[in-house]
């Protein structure tokens, strides 16, 4: 059996009127659709730093802490149909962003790419107590 390659995925939250989510698009190729910050984990390296780099390397935020992991998914690539386990980390960031990624209003109005948004119901009670949050 093929040992699943080991990726993070990032649910970065800021506080505004409306709780918003960090995702980005690939310029130049729309197929790939809407997404988190994601990516592989490097041999020896802690799942939680993994998602924090992983944030910094995709999107230029290095403010973001982590607040919990929330789950562990194995799925296979959509593409390779190669299998990959998948940890997906609660992290929030109020700083000002000087990038281009952007946030949207929760809960979204169309999935993620690959269903990457499968897990951001197991933290909606979490960001509604978040300081900051208006109802």
């Amino acid at each position: 059996m093929t040992r699943p390659r080991i990726r993070v995925a990032a649910y970065v939250i800021r506080n505004r009127a409306v709780p918003e989510l960090l995702v980005f698009d690939h310029i130049g190729m729309p197929a790939a659709g809407t997404q988190v910050p994601a990516g592989g984990v490097e041999p020896d390296e802690e799942t939680e730093h993994a998602v924090l780099r992983e944030v910094a390397e995709e999107t230029g935020l290095s403010s973001a802490t982590v607040v919990r992991r929330i789950a562990v998914e194995d799925k296979p690539h959509p593409d390779t149909g190669q299998p990959r386990r998948t940890t997906f980390f609660f992290l929030r960031d109020d700083a000002g962003l000087t990038f281009a990624c952007r946030f949207l209003p929760l809960p979204l109005r169309r999935p993620l790419a690959d269903e990457q948004d499968a897990w951001l119901g197991h933290i909606d009670p979490l960001w509604t107590t978040m300081p900051g949050y208006r109802d």
